[in-house]
């Protein structure tokens, strides 16, 4: 190797500047190349993990990726994500374990870019994918929602309407892990998606979870509290209502946890019309009046040729015809009507009676004695741990008002003749206490420990199995001792026997170099082998 070196630089000698500076941008070169073709060689290729994604999904993506240390690339003005391909498949399960990414879907991004030539139904559908896209973003922010869907169905826009009762309807499903989500947010999602869609109700609204509840169920209204289900939720409510109330009151007075009240409500359940009508002919009222006045006058003269007629031409009556010298008679008659129409005053109520009226109450007070400590005695020694309160009952007294004060805030009114035992019923009673036996709170703690040691025996087991094998292997490791290598019996040239001394046991530096360089290998064990035994002999003379 001494030699090669050597001759390396007896060749660099003999070049000259131009060859020197040719061979050295030469090595230059080709170590540049090798250096970049091992890196590129050890370059990650790089595939599609997601493409197309949105602003929230990607930073979520990118995240998980910087927290995993993974290499990654984006692309795409942020919305495509590249990952090592060995990496893709084991990164895309763990990403959706995460619910990533969530598929907010499209908004009303989708009219930015101008479309001609669509259809008037294309243009319905996309308007309607953005009011979805829109909606499950903004539901996808509320707190303890992780992703979120919708799905809306609107009746076709037809020229002739066949179907006059379809309506509009909604169906919401949201991720919310292992989380549930409150009344108040599920109310919120429903009219939040209400008043996004035309003629679309709240009740109309369907909010489903990852794990198959219909949260929307309970909170459909029904104003006729037609179905038995609806009548029971509403009989709970009221109920829940009044006992949580008297119970908070009650807390301020005996203390919290010191009462329990329950209530029972009978609740109408029929919607009813009340029409009735009420004549009072004292209020009289004249609605027309008809006056006539009839008045005839008549006058008769006398006439010079005697009476005109059949009565002029009878012979036995032709006698009288001639007196003419009687006078004419005059008449004169008046006459006169009225009409008078009354009407009489009439009433008319008409009363709607709507389903969930409190027919009855009744009410039933559980109350705990009062507690009052037991003072120690002056000459107990320090130390000495309290004893327990005893229970002293109220007086009859304070039983009856304290019931008056549950029935004043229930609202109850006693008809004559009802005692107040029969709308609420107030006992005291002591509370039994939830402690367990003690047999049974010795069996608790011991499994308990025992848990606890399993759990810390499952933490060090494998620190414990590890340390064991460690030892064992030392253990081996000490006991093994090395097999000594024979060294291998050379034959001496002739020119080296010769400068041998005489002396057979001597051996001269020229021998010893011979044998290094003909085996090397002996040289490292004999030197081995003398330095272990030269120390055992340093030893025993000391």
């Amino acid at each position: 190797m001494k030699n090669f070196i050597q001759s390396l630089f007896d060749l660099w000698k003999q070049l000259g500047l131009n060859q020197r500076v040719s061979l050295v941008v030469a090595a230059i070169a080709v170590t540049g190349g090798l250096v970049g073709v091992v890196l590129w060689s050890q370059r990650p290729d790089m595939q599609l993990l997601y493409a197309r994604m949105g602003e929230k999904d990607a930073a979520a993506v990118v995240s998980h990726l910087q927290s995993q240390n993974i290499p990654h690339q984006v692309t795409g003005g942020g919305t495509t994500v590249l990952v090592p391909s060995d990496k893709v498949h084991k990164l895309r399960m763990d990403l959706a374990g995460k619910g990533l990414p969530s598929g907010d879907g499209v908004g009303f991004e989708i009219f930015d870019k101008g479309q001609f030539g669509l259809s008037d139904f294309v243009q319905r559908t996309n308007y309607l994918r953005a009011v979805q896209g829109e909606l499950s973003r903004t539901i996808s922010q509320l707190a303890g929602v992780r992703s979120a869907r919708i799905m809306i169905v609107q009746p076709e826009n037809r020229l002739l309407l066949t179907e006059q009762g379809v309506k509009a309807t909604a169906s919401v499903f949201v991720d919310v892990g292992g989380g549930r989500l409150d009344v108040d947010q599920v109310n919120a999602i429903r009219h939040l998606v209400a008043n996004a869609v035309q003629g679309l109700a709240p009740d109309q609204v369907a909010v489903i979870d990852n794990r198959g509840h219909t949260l929307s169920e309970q909170l459909k209204q029904d104003p006729t509290l037609g179905s038995a289900t609806s009548q029971m939720r509403y009989r709970q409510q009221v109920e829940e209502y009044l006992a949580k109330k008297v119970e908070s009151m009650l807390a301020m007075v005996i203390g919290p946890g010191n009462a329990v009240v329950r209530v029972s409500a009978e609740i109408e359940t029929d919607a009813t019309t009340l029409t009735s009508e009420k004549y009072d002919p004292e209020g009289q009222v004249v609605r027309t009046l008809t006056q006539t006045d009839d008045i005839t006058n008549s006058s008769e003269a006398r006439a010079a040729g005697g009476a005109a007629g059949v009565s002029a031409n009878v012979p036995e009556k032709a006698a009288g015809s001639a007196d003419t010298s009687r006078p004419s008679t005059v008449s004169e008659q008046s006459r006169k009507n009225r009409t008078t129409n009354y009407e009489i005053n009439k009433t008319i109520t008409n009363v709607t009676r709507n389903p969930g009226t409190v027919k009855h109450l009744t009410a039933a007070v559980f109350i705990s004695p009062r507690m009052i400590p037991v003072p120690l005695a002056a000459d107990a020694p320090k130390g000495t741990p309290a004893a327990a309160p005893q229970a002293q009952k109220r007086s009859q007294q304070e039983l009856d008002a304290l019931r008056q004060v549950v029935i004043n805030a229930l609202g109850l009114k006693a008809v004559a003749g009802q005692s107040p035992d029969s709308l609420v019923s107030l006992q005291e009673l002591p509370f039994q206490s939830a402690l367990p036996l003690p047999e049974q709170s010795e069996a608790a703690e011991g499994e308990t420990r025992l848990q606890g040691w399993l759990v810390v025996a499952s933490r060090w087991a494998g620190v414990v199995v590890a340390c064991l094998v460690l030892l064992v292997f030392l253990r081996m490791l000490s006991h093994q001792k090395p097999e000594p290598v024979p060294v291998e019996v050379l034959s001496l040239s002739p020119e080296a026997a010769a400068r041998a001394l005489p002396n057979s046991n001597s051996v001269t530096p020229e021998l010893l170099n011979e044998l290094i360089r003909q085996k090397p290998a002996n040289v490292g064990v004999a030197l081995r082998d003398w330095v272990s035994n030269a120390a055992p002999a340093a030893a025993s003379k000391n």
